[in-house]
């Protein structure tokens, strides 16, 4: 029996969306028109349609997609063997502040970059930030209630309301980064974080501009 030498239309789909986090990430939603990501991805025009309703259906996967990459490197972050519960979780705050001190994240800071543009365009992209968040929030909330288990993190109140504390602040370090082009939100967010948990201040670097 020969094999079969049909379409891999999943890898093809999968193409647009990793071209259009690429691209989006960059320019945003709306200043990316479909075009430019068929173009980039080597994809024919008249097939978009073939795999997404809409621009807006693709906003969806789009989103999800990256949410669900974002949670697969999170549990191995917050999983990883040989370490405190607290010392996960500064791994995760320190890469968060090291991919995001440039200027080009390289699709690396989606949510950060469409979270306030695209929960205005569209409800349904909008549900898809709220559950990918709520998925971040909830999984950091369990990193906190395991350091607190192993004596690693203290904190005066319900983990998850700490973990979406957190998260929130980060996100809003994330934002300012980019307005005032230096890291000195990172380091501010740094600082508050460990005094939230109670942890050692960590050694950190004057602010230096984006590059």
């Amino acid at each position: 029996m020969s094999r079969s030498t049909a379409p891999d239309h999943s890898g093809v789909r999968q193409d647009i969306l990793d071209t259009g986090q690429r691209l989006m990430a960059g320019k945003g939603f709306s200043a990316v028109g479909l075009n430019e990501i068929l173009t980039t991805a080597g994809v024919p025009k008249g097939s978009f349609y073939h795999y997404f309703g809409s621009k807006d259906a693709f906003g969806v996967a789009l989103l999800e997609s990256y949410f669900d990459d974002y949670l697969i490197d999170l549990d191995r972050t917050l999983g990883e063997p040989g370490l405190t519960a607290a010392e996960r979780l500064m791994n995760y705050w320190t890469h968060w502040q090291q991919t995001q001190s440039v200027l080009d994240c390289q699709g690396k800071c989606l949510a950060v970059k469409l979270g306030a543009e695209v929960a205005d365009l569209s409800d349904p992209m909008r549900l898809a930030l709220q559950r990918g968040t709520t998925e971040i929030m909830r999984r950091l909330g369990e990193g906190i209630r395991a350091g607190v288990a192993d004596g690693s993190v203290a904190i005066d109140t319900d983990p998850f309301e700490v973990a979406q504390s957190l998260y929130q602040l980060w996100l809003g370090a994330s934002v300012m980064v980019k307005i005032v082009r230096t890291t000195q939100p990172f380091l501010s967010a740094m600082t508050t974080t460990c005094a939230l948990l109670h942890l050692p201040m960590v050694k950190q670097d004057d602010a230096k501009p984006l590059v």
